[in-house]
């Protein structure tokens, strides 16, 4: 089985999002997250799913990369459906057995909540992870929290913790990869059986990544100290942040978007997203 995962990786090019300010790029992943939980009707979430099919136009990243990149969140959209599907309540039934009933407005908020899930993931990752490098998108989030570093706060730890986690991401799959191939190769079954059986097979998994992983973790922690890495105390920077009129725009546009949100919210169009 080939595990294949695009989340975390960088995608080279130079397309108007890749040219634009990490900072920008942050407070537009921001502005348009709380866009899409702004979303209450199914309106609100065409407009939401056009605006992410032209920002993926305009990244020019790779429509198979973008769906690939969905791959880890679909158990997490399918269970979140059942939940809705199953528990919520209104006034169409469209189907009982028993204790079981489901209404329209259950596969209504079933079907927008898994887009809302894919939509979060998949604008987020053109707008940071496929369009920025892990070293600006460092630069970017520790330049936007340096305010905190006024109050004792390890801004820049935090920043490179979380571009060193993402950085990660492919590399632990490739080399989960690895080590069930050469447990399949070793006579090893993922996929019959039972739940428990399944379980366990994972263990032979699970220990090897775990050192693989605590391995990688000192390497990188040896190779930095070699380096005379000492954290963001009087740390210089080879390519210095610039903001221009670009990033304004396009930090513009979110807000621009999430003002139609909340206009369309506002026409009622006979149901809603029921939370």
């Amino acid at each position: 089985m080939k595990i294949d995962i695009a989340l975390g990786q960088y995608c080279e090019g130079n397309s108007p999002l890749h040219r634009l300010d990490p900072r920008a790029k942050l407070i537009m992943s921001i502005l348009f997250i709380v866009a899409i939980f702004m979303a209450k009707n199914v309106f609100a979430f065409l407009f939401l799913i056009l605006f992410s099919v032209a920002l993926a136009a305009v990244s020019k990243v790779s429509p198979r990369v973008v769906l690939r990149g969905l791959k880890p969140i679909l158990f997490i959209a399918a269970f979140t459906a059942v939940i809705n599907l199953f528990f919520v309540r209104g006034e169409q039934l469209i189907f009982e057995f028993g204790f079981v009933k489901i209404y329209l407005e259950g596969i209504i908020n079933a079907v927008l909540i898994v887009v809302r899930i894919i939509i979060l993931l998949a604008a987020s990752s053109m707008l940071l992870t496929y369009t920025t490098t892990p070293l600006a998108l460092t630069d970017g989030l520790e330049q936007l929290l340096s305010p905190l570093a006024k109050l004792k706060i390890p801004v820049h730890d935090f920043s490179m913790m979380m571009t060193i986690a993402l950085r990660f991401i492919p590399t632990l799959v490739e080399e989960t990869e690895k080590i069930m191939n050469a447990q399949k190769a070793r006579g090893a079954d993922f996929t019959s059986g039972n739940i428990m059986k399944r379980v366990k097979a994972l263990v032979p998994i699970i220990i090897p990544l775990f050192v693989s992983a605590f391995r990688r973790a000192n390497e990188l922690a040896v190779a930095m100290e070699c380096r005379c890495y000492t954290g963001g105390e009087g740390r210089t920077r080879m390519n210095k942040l610039h903001a221009g009129m670009r990033d304004l725009f396009g930090i513009l546009i979110v807000i621009a978007a999430g003002v139609v949100i909340v206009l369309i919210n506002r026409v009622n169009f006979g149901f809603s997203l029921v939370m």
